[in-house]
């Protein structure tokens, strides 16, 4: 893997990239041990995982209760703020861009090699979303 400085100067959206596939193996792993089998019930039930609405949810919510470090606050902030040259057409850019920031974290700790981390934070993703805390918003 790389080096935590070289992961660090990478662009976010380059993190992004990355922590957006390893999120969506996590989801797809806790689906499956959770009984799912038919692929239609999966993919349905990995939507409310991998929504640009659902990972926003997250990193706000993470935020609002001050679960990540300077550091990572620092990574979610690039992420936030990256310019990507479109944004999907069902979601507004604000709540792209906190999606973004979402993925770059995961992507930072991945690259980064912090798996235990990594897990933690996909841990506490998953338990959100699986409670359906609507009171973040």
């Amino acid at each position: 893997m790389m080096k935590r400085n070289e992961v660090k100067q990478m662009k976010s959206l380059a993190l992004a990239y990355i922590g957006d596939a390893i999120y969506e193996i996590y989801v797809r792993e806790h689906l499956i041990a959770s009984g799912l089998q038919l692929l239609n019930d999966l993919h349905q039930s990995a939507i409310q995982f991998v929504s640009a609405k659902a990972q926003a949810k997250v990193v706000r919510y993470w935020l609002e209760e001050n679960l990540l470090d300077e550091e990572e606050q620092a990574i979610v902030r690039r992420g936030r703020n990256a310019k990507s040259g479109s944004v999907p057409k069902n979601t507004d850019i604000q709540t792209y861009r906190y999606s973004s920031a979402f993925e770059a974290l995961l992507g930072y700790h991945y690259l980064a090699e912090q798996k235990e981390r990594l897990e933690q934070l996909i841990n506490t993703a998953i338990e959100f979303i699986d409670k359906g805390d609507s009171s973040h918003v």
